[in-house]
């Protein structure tokens, strides 16, 4: 049994949720994370929300650092990782690959090497669903054909195919692969949630901000799609629901499968515009936007089929859109800085 779990980028916007989820089903946790995109006071309140007794063990470290990794996995002897750690916006990617391949693709094979010198051979993978590209059809199956046109969805499809010739080379491994869907949401008290540097990456830290007042509108790139409305369709998932994936995903490495690849999606697909119009209601206000030109490295449409992590792992998504809209504006007009 799994019990002690070393989760990199853990004060991190789906570390920090996981990491509440991990203590409240009773395992010890310990934190590496850089902070560079991320704040220690989400650490110091998913304490205070949890229902454990123990705190997490939290470690400033950068994954790129191998002594000092080195030196935390052998003072805390975790029995699994979860992956967390790593840049994430498409648009940036494309700006600046070179920081995304070190960091996402360097730095994970930083862990894997300490993983393996050390023995921990549990590895959670936080993947993505931009491995899929431009898909041919929807939803999307894991044995769907991957594709990717941007640096961020090619460096987890790196990652992927890493663990995969580690698993080949050496079958005492155990891999789970999990391709997140668009997380969004908070946990429901509002007292953690996302909060990016600078300018939000992604669309609904964006839309949050716009209707707290922060920015002027937002931008909706293309309206010219071949969807309902012409604008880009996304399957949006429940931060809790994504994190509980994460629980699940260990469950299963506890009975050796091996490596093991997930969706973690809605099964459905909302609209620029249907988010936006959902927010509205949310937080009873209308929200400005203009449309601009499609952005590089877009897609129409993408969504998943989850039902094999629904029959392998027993997991499924909970949170309908309400309660994602809900939750995100719960936690933006309680926290309108974020954690500062």
């Amino acid at each position: 049994m799994l019990s002690h779990i070393l989760v990199t980028g853990g004060a991190g916007y789906i570390g920090s949720h996981t990491c509440l989820e991990l203590l409240n089903a009773g395992y010890r946790v310990s934190v590496v994370d850089n902070l560079s995109n991320s704040k220690f006071e989400s650490l110091n309140r998913v304490h205070k929300l949890s229902s454990a007794d123990q705190k997490i063990d939290f470690f400033e470290c950068d994954i790129l650092d191998e002594q000092k990794m080195t030196e935390i996995f052998q003072q805390q002897k975790p029995d699994a990782v979860i992956h967390f750690a790593g840049l994430k916006a498409v648009g940036e990617s494309v700006e600046i690959p070179l920081d995304y391949y070190q960091n996402n693709i360097a730095g994970t094979i930083t862990l894997l090497r300490i993983m393996k010198t050390c023995n921990v051979k549990n590895f959670v993978f936080s993947s993505s669903a931009t491995v899929y590209g431009d898909p041919a059809s929807v939803p999307i199956l894991e044995n769907f054909p991957t594709s990717v046109n941007n640096p961020y969805g090619r460096s987890k499809l790196y990652i992927e195919e890493i663990c995969a010739d580690i698993f080949k080379s050496d079958d005492s491994w155990n891999m789970a692969m999990l391709r997140y869907f668009n997380p969004v949401g908070a946990h429901k008290s509002g007292e953690i949630g996302e909060d990016p540097n600078g300018i939000p990456n992604n669309l609904l830290p964006y839309i949050s901000q716009v209707a707290i007042g922060k920015r002027e509108k937002l931008s909706v790139f293309g309206n010219d799609y071949p969807t309902s409305d012409g604008t880009g369709v996304r399957d949006y998932i429940h931060v809790v629901d994504l994190a509980i994936g994460h629980i699940k995903a260990l469950e299963k490495l506890s009975q050796n499968p091996g490596l093991v690849t997930y969706n973690l999606g809605t099964g459905k697909g909302y609209s620029v515009l249907e988010m936006l119009h959902a927010f509205e209601k949310a937080c009873g206000h209308k929200i400005a936007y203009q449309i601009v030109d499609r952005r590089a490295g877009d897609i129409a449409e993408c969504y998943a089929d989850p039902s094999f992590a629904k029959k392998e792992i027993n997991w499924q998504a909970t949170h309908d859109l309400e309660q994602m809209m809900r939750d995100a504006w719960n936690w933006q007009s309680k926290n309108p800085d974020g954690y500062n």
